[in-house]
Formats: structure tokens, C-alpha cells, sequence
């Protein structure tokens, strides 16, 4: 089986992207015996959206069993498996190629959502289970994050073996430049977790939707919903 994750470059002005941090730890980690393909995307919409993009040459070179895409999200306190992508782009910032689309669709005609293939749930539980914040989130934002997390599910909705989805992580420990653990979570306001467990999480989830897609793995009936 093949295994393709990909982080993101920085983007806002950052020095460093926790996501791409995150995937290279992962592939240094990484013992098999599957095959992990690992690249890092441009913050662009119409990079990470099109047809000639990185994104879905790779999906096409090396027709994966499993997709992670990771991003950052700044400010939050765990690692997030995102459950839902929306067919939308409203971008509060340019991207890295100056693009600024608002009220725009990811994909001309496409469904107004689409959902992560991975075991979600049982993926968070993992990830708990091992001693790091985790948790299922329901919104993706409206940025480049998102936009691949729906370019990337659009793509394999014709190919129903592959298990993908998104997970967002926060700022490192090593960016923010405080000394902290996994428990501790927040230095001067700044949420953020030691990269080695953030590629912990993501070497987790992995494993989790491999384990699925062998059927050792399923979904926990259990909620997982929110109140807001």
C-alpha cells in the first residue's frame, strides 16, 4: 500500500509552516513497510485546485491508498481531523501568488460539500489514546486549507478505495520558541505542540486509515458532534 501526505509551505508573512515541519518529521520517522510518498504544497488557490496543480499530478503519479493533507491552524490548542470540506473560497488574506477570491467556488458546479474518507473518530480516539490533544472539527475555514481539502476529495470521489481527508495542526513548540510539552499547551497566549508530536499524530492517523482500509479498523458509533 501506498501512503502520500503533504504539508504546506508558509504563507502570511511566517518564517516556517508547522504543517510541512510536521510531514517531514513524519517521513524521518517513518519504518514502513508501506510505501510514504511526502510533498509540500504552495499556498495557492488555483495551485492546490487545478487540474495541472501539484496536488492532483501526485494523486495521478502515485495513485495512493490513503491521503493526509495537513495544514496549520494558528491559535488552536490540539490536532485537528477536519470531517467536512465546503465548495467555497472566501480568502481573508492574498494567497502566495496574490490571489484574493471571495465568494467563489473551489470546483465550477461541484457539490456544496464533501467529506473526509478516513476514519475520523477512530482516528481522534487514537491519537487521545497516545497522549495528544486531538479532536473532530467540522470546519475547514474558508482559506487554501480547505480549498485543497475539497480539491483533494472532489479528485477521489471517483476512485472509493482511497481513504483522505485533511488534519490541521498548530504552531510548534520549536516556532514559538517556547519550552513546553504536549501537556503543556499555551506560552504567552501562543497555542502550540513539539513537532515530534505533531508527526506522532500524523504517523497515527496514518496508521489508523491503513488499518481500515485492511478492515481491521472502523468508525466508533459514537458522537462526535457539536453544539455550535
Amino acid at each position: 500500500m501506498k501512503v502520500l501526505v503533504t504539508g504546506f509551505e508558509p504563507f502570511g508573512g511566517d518564517a516556517v509552516n508547522a504543517s510541512a515541519e510536521a510531514v517531514a518529521a513524519l517521513a524521518e520517522r517513518w519504518a514502513g513497510p508501506e510505501e510514504l510518498v511526502t510533498a509540500v504544497l504552495p499556498v495557492e488557490f488555483d495551485q492546490v485546485r487545478g487540474q495541472d496543480g501539484p496536488l492532483l499530478r501526485l494523486l495521478d503519479e502515485h495513485r495512493p491508498d490513503v491521503v493526509v493533507s495537513v495544514g496549520l491552524a494558528a491559535g488552536v490548542t490540539q490536532v485537528r481531523v477536519e470531517r467536512v470540506a465546503i465548495n467555497l473560497m472566501d480568502a481573508r488574506i492574498p494567497d502566495n501568488g496574490g490571489a484574493q477570491p471571495v465568494d467563489a467556488p473551489v470546483v465550477d458546479g461541484g457539490p456544496a460539500a464533501r467529506f473526509a474518507t478516513l476514519p475520523v473518530k477512530a482516528a481522534v480516539d487514537a491519537v487521545r489514546e497516545a497522549g495528544i490533544p486531538a479532536g473532530v472539527t467540522y470546519s475547514a475555514g474558508t482559506y487554501v486549507c480547505n480549498a485543497t481539502f475539497y480539491a483533494l476529495q472532489h479528485a477521489l470521489a471517483a476512485r472509493p478505495g482511497v481513504l483522505s481527508g485533511f488534519v490541521h495542526v498548530p504552531r510548534t513548540t520549536e516556532e514559538v520558541g517556547a519550552e513546553a510539552s504536549a501537556s503543556a499547551l499555551v506560552d504567552g497566549g501562543e497555542a502550540h505542540l513539539p513537532v515530534g508530536e505533531l508527526a506522532r499524530a500524523l504517523e497515527i492517523v496514518v496508521r489508523t486509515a491503513l488499518a481500515a482500509a485492511r478492515g481491521e479498523v472502523a468508525e466508533p458509533a459514537v458522537a462526535g458532534g457539536t453544539l455550535h
